[in-house]
């Protein structure tokens, strides 16, 4: 039975270690409920501006007016307790890594978690308002617009969450550069195929219009081209 202790044990860390993770999100969503419909307001703002007389955001669902705020408020809780769940992740399996590997690890979550706020605030100041502007001047004149705010919330959470992951890429590039699987002379050569990914990504992730696919496709070739110069200058470096 002894044989099986360190493995036991390690179950037993790595249960705590979620537990704890679980419980930090749990408060975080907690203290952020009680300003649900604040948060909910602060994420309708860009589209409310735009409105114009005779359209206005609409709830089709008798519960969207308690689950979309509660959602969206999820959605942050979770994304505010990233750092506590990764300190406890830490904790668990940073003694058996190397002084190399930790730093790795340590710069990837730090500018990652930062980048990825980097993007959302992008789509959120920037994109919205071109996006939700466009659809707007769209609507036929015979039309009056009315947003199910259900529809908007999957709307906004898929361009956060887009832009965030999107705004990831030099990390990414750096990071496999870092650990030799790719060289930054490959990544140059296959440039044209990832201007051509850029946009087909835009494509899928965005809503089904020309403006929402290149202001995403644009930052995303930038960001690629922004992650070949970081790494060379970490190989120079080297």
């Amino acid at each position: 039975m002894t044989h099986f202790k360190p493995f036991i044990q390690q179950l037993i860390e790595l249960r705590n270690t979620l537990f704890r993770s679980a419980i930090g999100f749990i408060v975080i969503f907690v203290c952020l409920s009680f300003y649900a419909n604040d948060i909910y307001s602060f994420f309708s703002a860009p589209l409310i501006e735009k409105l114009t007389d005779g359209n206005k955001l609409v709830s089709t669902g008798l519960t969207s007016t308690f689950l979309v705020p509660i959602k969206i408020t999820a959605f942050i809780s979770f994304l505010l307790s990233l750092p506590f769940v990764f300190y406890q992740f830490w904790c668990f399996i940073s003694p058996g890594l190397y002084k190399k590997e930790k730093k790795l690890i340590l710069f990837s979550f730090v500018s990652g978690f930062i980048l990825f706020f980097v993007g959302m605030s992008f789509a959120y100041y920037l994109i919205f308002p071109i996006v939700f502007n466009f659809f707007i001047l769209m609507t036929p004149l015979n039309v009056s617009l009315m947003i199910d705010i259900s529809n908007y919330l999957d709307l906004i959470l898929s361009l956060l969450i887009s832009f965030g992951l999107a705004f990831e890429v030099p990390v990414i590039i750096l990071i496999l550069v870092t650990l030799g699987w790719v060289k930054v002379k490959t990544l140059e050569e296959v440039r044209p195929y990832m201007i051509v990914i850029a946009f087909v990504i835009g494509a899928i992730l965005t809503p089904p219009d020309v403006i929402s696919q290149f202001c995403l496709a644009i930052p995303l070739w930038l960001l690629y081209e922004l992650g070949l110069f970081v790494s060379k200058r970490v190989n120079l470096k080297a």
